[in-house]
Order: structure tokens, then sequence, then C-alpha cells
């Protein structure tokens, strides 16, 4: 059974304190509460009403489901499901789904929050919404996996849809897990739905060009950056945290503008090398290993922790949530960082960062390159009509360098770091819609 809550603002007013005195700003380690003191300080310099304040801090609906399946020794197991849509003003609801042992409610809430903001940044007409279920894939079979899947979308049919709610891969899902929702949606609607989920496979409506859709825009995103601070890049220094699917491409393609990439990690620990890492043969060794540490031998071993302060030019975080905070903020080395992750620098470590300097390419832009993509799917989906590689990455170009601009002319208007700017930003276009829209009731 679902159990499902409409969390819509009543018509009562709060107290203006509530956005005109933001909290001071603490560490955590919350990503909910890292987005509500950054939307908190946006909403004072817009100064929201009340009403219209209320209205975009609080999801429209959150849905937690209970998923049991027959393991493979003919026990049952129950996993728990989530699906939060934060906000559907611009458009049916866009966010990913993961599988992980620490998936709670709070990161899928605050994930939620950032896809909105991050497709008002883009500009594309799509809400904000996030999914998880709470299991360790690595210790369960594809079966199950599947299964888990399965069940997840059937739960999930009254959410789902290409003009309600559409989901993509994240962490621990991919093209298989959507192709397995494509199926299952499709099989109770009586009839195929591509558009029902993005990120699936080619052969099934999937767009060319959406696996490395949000390295490519991470990689637009330091180039932009780089810009602005000066720096060549064929003259530039890069260290990647995480080496999955936007590690590895934001590295390699970082890397084919001419950048010396002299540090990558995974799960299992970091890579240094002075000399630069072939990111090639590290993406080879990663396909055929589990861990670079199983024996990949193109640099010196070192922590997670110290990858993120070597001295360079650029860091890219791309691995999880609060890996940048006011514990190792002071640390940081990088003129700029670019965060391919979703929440990789907690609110307590954005005032040290700015007081240090630091340029900040943050998540709701730095990374909406596949979101951009994904809509680029859904919306060939709806044609019918597939596009070539070229014409996708071109205008993933131009939709990514279009949003830096903006975000960076907001920057400049307000005189705010860039995250603050993304902010106001995306929370002044969905609060103007908003208005537009009203209320109905």
């Amino acid at each position: 059974m679902a159990t499902t809550t409409n969390d819509l603002p009543k018509t009562a007013t709060i107290a203006p304190s509530i956005y005109k005195e933001p909290a001071p700003i603490v560490d955590k380690d919350n990503p909910l509460e890292s987005m509500m003191q950054r939307f908190d300080r946006a909403a004072e310099i817009l100064h929201l009403e009340p009403g219209i304040y209320n209205y975009l801090k609080t999801p429209v609906k959150s849905v937690i489901v209970s998923i049991p399946i027959q393991m493979d020794d003919g026990s049952m197991q129950v996993f728990e499901g989530y699906r939060v849509i934060h906000n559907d003003i611009l458009g049916p609801s866009k966010g990913g789904i993961r599988y992980a042992p620490d998936v709670n409610l709070d990161e899928v809430k605050a994930l939620a929050a950032w896809m909105t903001w991050k497709c008002a940044v883009v500009d594309i007409p799509f809400g904000g919404a996030k999914g998880g279920v709470r299991c360790d894939p690595r210790k369960l079979t594809m079966q199950q996996i599947e299964k888990i899947t399965r069940r997840y979308t059937a739960n999930m049919l009254d959410v789902f849809g290409p003009d309600r709610d559409i989901p993509a891969p994240d962490v621990n899902t991919n093209e298989q897990t959507m192709a397995w929702i494509l199926d299952t949606y499709s099989m109770h609607m009586r009839r195929t739905e591509p558009g029902v989920v993005t990120g699936k496979p080619l052969v099934l409506g999937g767009s060319k060009g959406r696996r490395e859709a949000t390295g490519r825009g991470v990689m637009h995103s330091a180039l932009r950056g780089m810009d602005k601070l000066g720096i060549k890049p064929n003259h530039a220094t890069v260290a990647v945290e995480g080496f999955g699917n936007v590690g590895s491409i934001s590295a390699q393609l970082i890397a084919a503008e001419g950048a010396k990439i002299i540090g990558i990690s995974d799960i299992s620990g970091a890579y240094h090398n002075d000399a630069g890492i072939d990111v090639d043969d590290a993406i080879h060794y990663s396909e055929t290993h589990e861990f670079l540490l199983d024996g990949w031998k193109g640099g010196e071993k070192i922590t997670n922790e110290q990858l993120l302060t070597l001295p360079c030019d650029v860091l890219v975080p791309a691995a999880r949530e609060d890996r940048i905070t006011k514990r190792n903020a002071h640390n940081i080395h990088a003129k700029l960082i670019v965060e391919g992750a979703n929440g990789p620098t907690t609110a307590g470590a954005d005032p040290i960062l700015e007081s240090k300097g630091v340029l900040v390419v943050p998540d709701i832009l730095a990374n909406a390159g596949g979101v951009t993509v994904s809509y680029f799917e859904w919306v060939q989906n709806r044609m019918g009509y597939g596009w070539t590689l070229e014409v996708v990455n071109e205008r993933l170009e131009e939709a990514m360098n279009s949003a830096f601009d903006r975000v960076h002319e907001t920057s400049l208007k307000h005189k705010v770091p860039l995250r603050l700017a993304s902010y106001i930003l995306a929370i002044d276009k969905v609060a103007r819609t908003l208005r537009l829209r009203g209320i109905y009731g």
C-alpha cells in the first residue's frame, strides 16, 4: 500500500521572519537543511511573500511504498521506496531514482527540490521530483533488483506518467532499470509509453548522448568557469572525485579539452599523479574491475579526503552529498569547483569557500546536462523522431552556456556567489509562474 501526503500549503500566512531572517548557517551534513538554508537566503533577496515562500518550500506530494519481494531462497524481504514530487508548476515533474542502503525521505525531499531549481535554471518545462529505494544493490542478484524495480513501479502507477512524473537513472540505477520501469508501466497501461522514463536504452526510444550528458554538461560548466577566472584549459590541473558515469565522463571530456587530470577516485579510494592520469586507461580498468584500488597502477594511492584538498586549478566533486563541509573547506586549494554531484557542498562550507575566493559552479547548474538531455529525449519520444548525436550535443552546449550566462548575470546584479544567484534565478521563475497560474480551489 502507498502512503501519500499532499502537503499543499494552507492559505494562512507564515511569520515573515521565516524567510527574512534565515537561520545561521550550520553544518549538519543534511542535504535538506543545506537546500533550505540557501533557499531562505534567496527568498530574502527576492522578498517573497509568505504564502509563496510556504508553497515553494513544501513538496506537493511525498509517497512511501512497501516493496515485498521473494528472494532467491524463497524467503520474503520487504524494502521501502520513496517518490517525492516537489513542484509541478512548470510542467511534469522530473527526477531520478536511486537505489542505496542509506536512502531516506529527507535526502529524497532535498534532491526533489534541487530538481525543481535545476529545471528552472536551464529553462526547461519540468518540475522537480526524486525517488529511491532503500536497498544495497551489491548484495542483490539481478533478478532481485528487477523484482524490486517492477514492484516499485507498480506501486507508483498513480504517480508516474509521461504527462505527470518522469523518472530517470540515478545512483545504482541505469538504462536496464529504466527499461523495466517502461515495460511494467506499459503493461499496466496496455500500450507502450516510451515517454514515461528517460535514460533508457536507445532501442527503446532513448536519446543519443544521454549517457554522457551530465558529464558533458559538467565539462561545459568547467570551461565557462575557467574562462571567467582566466584559466586556459591546456594549462589547467583538475581533480575529479567519483569515477562513476558522471565523474569518469567529466574527466574524459575535460582532458580532451587539454586539461591535465591529476587526481581521480571511486568509493574504494583515490589516485594522484602530477604528470597526468590516463583517463581512458582508468575507464577501461574500471569497466573490468569493481574498484580502482583492485590494482590499477596509474598513480599514487591517496585517500578520498586527500583528493579533495589536492593543489589544483579545478575540483570536480562528482560522488555524493556532503563531501565538502566546514571541516575541510579551509583546506581546499582549487580555484574553481564544478559540482558534478547533487549537494556535494554543505551550506556550512559556502561562506568559507567564498572567503577564500573559490568560484563554485553549483550543482543545479553544473550537472543540469543530464536533465536537459532527458528533456530532449522526452521531446523526441513525443515527436516520434530521433535527433542525431551532433544535434543533441549542440543543443546541450547552447542550453548549458546560456544557463551559465544567466546565472552569472544574476550574480553580478545581486552581488552574490553563483550558487545563490542560481537559486534566485530559479525561485524567481517558479514564483512568477505560480503568480500567473494562481491557486485552484
